[in-house]
């Protein structure tokens, strides 16, 4: 029998088979050390086969569909290994904001990279704009102007107000989304408005660190009334990237794929190369700055290991 991942505690599994039904069910041991690196063998969005003749007459997991695709990240408990946040995703929605608490570029980009590396759709969502004075919208403004130059779509949201809300509700309809961002940046409130009677735990910012709190413990799908479903995870701190090696960084930003094949040299890394198709770019302002700074801190970030493989 074939069903999806719902919710994963680490160790049992909520799922939902073809007829609709929600069952429980374990993993069996064997899948924990075939080949899979991840903390998390098994992830929210995965379709799985569920073995119905274990001894004890409990539904155990016994096989992984292949993925079309996931996002995941360096594992917050071993960085050696990486950690599935969900698969199978239509689209992602980056929930970023530039006060309480405040997103920083690099990890948008780290993010934007990683969705590149698996090909899932990323879109970027800037909620709490009630709270941006002149300066945050300045910087939204250039965000804006920069992420939509390279393709990604960007979106101005205030739940607080009711302010582009539906906008982003209506992207939900008949894909299975992930959203995800840091805690604090009002993932949760939004699940609200989308489901009017269901209520999510949600907590304020930190007032003496001005980071948000963790308020989803696991990650959990729920289909929405209008088709289609949602991915809700913990908040991340950290997007380290994994399976990324250095040399490949830049083919995961769309504007540099572009240009890099006029560079010189065919192994370029766009750092100090003479002809560098990339740096040019940049210095006639085609690519931005902010974004090639990105580019040079993740590339410095990833630590290749024996062999070049990472």
């Amino acid at each position: 029998m074939q069903a999806t991942v719902y919710r994963s505690t680490g160790s049992w599994y909520i799922l939902k088979n073809s007829q609709g039904q929600f069952i429980n069910a374990r993993i069996k041991g064997k899948l924990k050390i075939k080949g899979i690196t991840s903390t998390n063998p098994i992830a929210v969005g995965d379709l799985v086969e569920i073995d119905e003749t274990a001894a004890d007459d409990s539904l155990v997991i016994s096989k992984i569909y292949d993925r079309k695709n996931y996002i995941n990240r360096v594992s917050p408990h071993n960085k050696n290994k990486h950690h599935i946040i969900a698969a199978n995703l239509d689209q992602s929605l980056l929930f970023a904001t530039l006060k309480d608490p405040k997103t920083s570029f690099g990890f948008i980009d780290r993010f934007l990279v990683t969705s590149e590396a698996y090909q899932v759709p990323a879109i970027i969502v800037f909620n709490k704009s009630d709270l941006y004075t002149e300066k945050e919208l300045t910087k939204y403004l250039l965000a804006k102007k920069n992420y939509e130059a390279i393709g990604y779509k960007i979106m101005l949201m205030s739940i607080e107000k009711n302010d582009g809300t539906q906008a982003v509700k209506d992207l939900l309809a008949n894909k299975t989304t992930l959203i995800t961002g840091h805690s604090g940046v009002g993932k949760s409130t939004f699940i609200n408005y989308v489901f009017p009677d269901f209520s999510l735990k949600t907590l304020a910012v930190s007032d003496w660190s001005g980071k948000g709190m963790h308020t989803t413990t696991f990650a959990e799908m729920y289909d929405l009334p209008f088709g289609g479903s949602i991915i809700d995870t913990p908040g991340i701190r950290e997007m380290g990237i994994v399976d990324v090696p250095k040399n490949e960084v830049a083919q995961y930003f769309p504007e540099m794929k572009i240009v890099m094949n006029d560079c010189k040299f065919n192994n370029c890394q766009h750092y100090n190369e003479p002809n560098c198709a990339v740096k040019k770019a940049v210095n006639e302002g085609i690519i931005s700055e902010e974004r090639y700074l990105s580019y040079l801190a993740i590339k410095d970030s990833i630590e290749e290991k024996i062999g070049g493989q990472k």
